[in-house]
C-alpha cells in the first residue's frame, strides 16, 4: 500500500472531482438537487472549491519527497476531511421539518476526502530531511 499510496490519492483526488459535480442532495420542497457548486440562492455557498483546492494541495504534497511538505499534507488534509464533514452534515441535516434526499455524490465526496487523507499517513519511499526545497 506504501509503494502505490501516491497513486491511490490521486485516484482519490479524480473521485472528489466527480463527486463534487455529481448531486449531494435532492430538496423537494424547491424541487431541485444540489452539489458542491450549486445550492438554491447559493444558501450553502459553494464547497466544492475549497474541498478540491485542500485536496489537491494534499495529493500534490504526495508526489514531493521533503519531509515538511509531508507534514504540511497531513494538517491540509486534516483541515479537508473537518470541511468535509462539516459539509456532509451541512447538505444532509434537516432544516424546518424537512429532510433533504441524500444522494451518492454527499457520500463519495466524504470518502474521497478520507482517503486522500489517509495516503498522507503512507509516505512513498524515503523522505528527505535535509532537502532545503
Amino acid at each position: 500500500m506504501v509503494r502505490y499510496s501516491k497513486w491511490i490519492s490521486l485516484f482519490a483526488f479524480v473521485l472528489l472531482l466527480v463527486a463534487c459535480f455529481m448531486p449531494w442532495t435532492y430538496h423537494a420542497d424547491v424541487g431541485q438537487s444540489f452539489n458542491g457548486f450549486y445550492s438554491e440562492k447559493n444558501l450553502y455557498g459553494k464547497p466544492a472549491k475549497l474541498i478540491l483546492v485542500l485536496a489537491g494541495i494534499t495529493t500534490l504534497c504526495s508526489f514531493i519527497k521533503v519531509l515538511w511538505i509531508k507534514r504540511t499534507a497531513l494538517l491540509v488534509g486534516g483541515l479537508n476531511v473537518a470541511y468535509g464533514i462539516k459539509n456532509f452534515l451541512l447538505f444532509g441535516s434537516c432544516y424546518l421539518g424537512y429532510c433533504p434526499e441524500k444522494k451518492a455524490g454527499l457520500f463519495l465526496m466524504l470518502l474521497a476526502t478520507i482517503l486522500v487523507f489517509l495516503m498522507t499517513f503512507f509516505p512513498d519511499g524515503k523522505v528527505n530531511s535535509k532537502s532545503s526545497l
